[in-house]
């Protein structure tokens, strides 16, 4: 990422540098409909859409990859794209926004994907009057469900416009994050269990990576709330009553994930709090334990220590019974102590009033 904010030092305004290793599209997805007609296709080159932009029909272009600044400038001068917004899409890890540029609708979103640990990828959305085009960092996404209804004609999305179409992708991107956060809830329940019954160190580290996660989400939640709501808020003849009513619904969306992961962060939080006051329990467990023994024998030591004294004159040290004798007072002490403590309860019996 460094070295792509190097490479763009110095150059002008709205100049298209590919990221670090960015992924080279090899074509691109391709689906024009309307009520009664669906075409989809793979084009490799931007002149093949151009008798799709004159069918008259929503025409959907995802873009999968950075690495072909020539194949993006050019679908930028095809849709009538702003450089500046051209060149944001090739500016990954940017946080959601929205931007209205009259003629189109620039849109970036944070897709999420768990592939063992969480990661999120940058998707730019441009909206005009018939057309939505989607750029992805890499390959992989959220939207096969939205396809999938535009294959199969149920529901509203074939009768609609473009807005509408852009809604179901922004819907689809921001349930996705549910079944992570759902599954995120059920790790932080058992970590719950875990610090209490058996801390660890590795439930410390557990715990950094759930806190870790959730702020990693967040960061992508937040602004993708005020993006919509920015949409909302703002009047623009590219999107219909139908999508902006739709839109709420979506924003809705956004606040319940944003709640689940404050309130799965607040819990993170006190987990800490948690570990440590079972460490101190397990601890304070010990000690008792420790105490008990001691002060069982400091009473056997003390015998110990006064018939240890070298002075002839004690009348017991020449008594065949002066020996058995000293260790059965001492085993009677720590006898009378245990029953004692047993009977105040420190022993894990009930205390007797």
């Amino acid at each position: 990422m460094k070295k792509t904010r190097d490479k763009m030092r110095g150059l002008a305004p709205g100049t298209l540098v590919a990221p670090e290793g960015a992924v080279v599209p090899t074509g691109m997805h391709v689906i024009c409909y309307d009520a009664g007609s669906l075409e989809e296709t793979i084009v490799e080159s931007v002149a093949e859409l151009k008798r799709f932009r004159s069918s008259g029909r929503v025409l959907w272009v995802n873009l999968c990859g950075l690495g072909n600044t020539e194949m993006l400038a050019g679908l930028g001068a095809l849709f009538g794209l702003h450089p500046l917004a051209l060149e944001d899409t090739l500016t990954v890890r940017q946080r959601p926004k929205v931007e209205d540029y009259k003629e189109n609708i620039f849109v970036v979103m944070r897709m999420l994907h768990f592939r063992g640990e969480i990661d999120t990828e940058q998707v730019s959305m441009f909206l005009g009057r018939d057309f939505v085009l989607t750029v992805q960092e890499r390959p992989g996404d959220c939207f096969e469900p939205v396809r999938e209804r535009l294959r199969n004609g149920g529901g509203q999305i074939r009768t609609q416009g473009a807005d509408y179409l852009m809604y179901s992708l922004i819907d689809a991107v921001t349930d996705n994050y549910y079944p992570f956060l759902e599954s995120l809830g059920e790790v932080v329940e058992q970590l719950e269990d875990e610090v209490v019954d058996r801390p660890t160190r590795q439930s410390v580290g557990k715990v950094h990576e759930v806190k870790r996660s959730l702020l990693q989400v967040r960061r992508a939640i937040w602004p993708l709330r005020e993006a919509i709501s920015t949409i909302l808020r703002d009047e623009s003849p590219l999107l219909g009553e139908v999508a902006r009513v739709y839109l709420r619904d979506c924003y809705d969306h956004a606040v319940q994930v944003l709640d689940m992961v404050e309130t799965y962060r607040e819990l993170a939080g006190g987990l800490m709090d948690v570990y440590l006051s079972s460490l101190s329990n397990k601890m304070n467990e010990v000690m008792k334990v420790l105490t008990i023994i001691a002060t069982i024998f400091i009473p056997m030591t003390f015998i110990a220590g006064i018939y240890g004294m070298n002075f002839d004159s004690m009348p017991e040290l020449h008594q065949s019974w002066g020996y058995p004798a000293a260790l059965g007072v001492m085993v009677a002490i720590a006898v009378f102590m245990l029953f004692v403590f047993r009977r105040m309860g420190w022993l894990g019996g009930k205390r007797e009033d």
